[in-house]
């Protein structure tokens, strides 16, 4: 008879990491705190926050031209930094606890290039709307049209990946590659007839910004990203079980079913609502989940929350970087993110070839 004897060491290193995890959710809730505060400190106006925050503790009246710039501009900027960067990274977190891969992001099953696409069209066409449609949209006609082209997206390969109640990750995988290349088939047509104006437009979407945020940008995005980030931690449990195989996780009793279900229609809302507001936005959904499980382990019950923490602190960073490098100008905060994600995958290469080579 076989006896299964369970190791000491086992508890005393989820311990460890356990401990190491809630530490660092206290550094990162520090680091998000000094990110904000820069984020509202340093623009192009010469408008001081410590100023600013002194004559209110004392009583006195902002100016009108520091009230303007501290809240109606700086805040709202801030708190859309704050949103799209939770929402990528958790997406991440989510999308590579699902798939079991530690390189997937939400790009993955094609929201991303649903959301693109449909920016493409509302740039693109967007002069051919009808008139009361346009009235009625506004400045808001490519958020709502790259919203749009997102949740079509993942409906359709939700669709096709879904056979008699169950989904095929794998086909879910395959069928967000397809459509990524037909999209950016269609997307391709529609860029060459694209005029300069347009094609300047496209590029700095493409590229990524929330330098446009207004309290109206972020009441748009904000439900539909606080409900993916309040559901996410819920499915912490399902996606540890993941971690050991969908048969695996059955036995656990988890129903890996509604877990998929769940992964896919919070990523689809995060992502969407993010790319709608701030255009695309690269490698924080990969660099962020992936260095903290490096760092702290792949318990979903402390990466989604780290993850949410260090996805906004980071967007925060890369939008100071982008504001200030070539000042007054800004860069799009994706040409930020994109030279820190860069460098991390080489190092991540390299990480991995050592191990390889032992």
């Amino acid at each position: 008879m076989t006896v299964l004897t369970q190791n000491p060491a086992r508890p005393h290193l989820a311990g460890d990491r356990s401990r190491i995890a809630t530490n660092m959710t206290f550094v990162l809730v520090v680091l998000l705190v000094l990110a904000s505060l820069f984020s509202l400190a340093i623009g192009a106006a010469g408008t001081s926050l410590w100023q600013g925050l002194s004559d209110l503790a004392m009583g006195r009246d902002l100016s009108l031209r520091d009230r303007v710039v501290l809240f109606d501009i700086r805040l709202p900027r801030t708190v859309m930094g704050i949103l799209v960067g939770a929402a990528l990274a958790v997406s991440g977190a989510v999308m590579q606890g699902l798939f079991r891969n530690p390189l997937a992001d939400p790009g993955i099953v094609g929201v991303s290039a649903g959301a693109a696409f449909g920016a493409i069209v509302a740039i693109v066409l967007g002069g051919y709307l009808p008139a009361a449609i346009a009235a009625s949209l506004g400045y808001y006609v490519v958020p709502a049209a790259a919203f749009v082209g997102s949740w079509v997206s993942t409906i359709i390969l939700y669709r096709v990946s879904t056979r008699k109640g169950r989904t095929s990750v794998a086909t879910m995988l395959l069928a967000g590659i397809a459509l990524g290349s037909l999209t950016g088939a269609f997307s391709g047509v529609l860029i060459y007839i694209a005029d300069d104006a347009q094609l300047r437009t496209l590029t700095f979407w493409g590229m990524g910004s929330v330098a446009g945020a207004t309290w109206s940008k972020v009441l748009a995005a904000l439900p539909l990203i606080a409900i993916a980030l309040g559901v996410a931690p819920f499915l912490a449990r399902g996606l540890n079980g993941l971690a050991l195989g969908e048969a695996a996780a059955s036995h656990m009793g988890i129903s890996v079913q509604r877990t998929k279900n769940t992964a896919i229609l919070t990523v689809a809302g995060a992502t969407g609502a993010a790319v709608a507001v701030s255009g695309g936005i690269g490698f924080v959904g990969i660099v962020v989940p992936h260095l903290l499980r490096l760092m702290t382990g792949p318990d979903h019950r402390f990466l989604l929350i780290n993850s949410a923490l260090l996805g906004a602190a980071l967007l925060l960073v890369a939008d100071v970087i982008s504001r200030t490098v070539i000042a007054p100008a800004e860069l799009p905060i994706g040409i930020v993110t994109a030279t820190i994600g860069g460098p991390f995958f080489f190092w991540v290469l390299l990480r991995q070839r050592g191990i390889l080579d032992m």
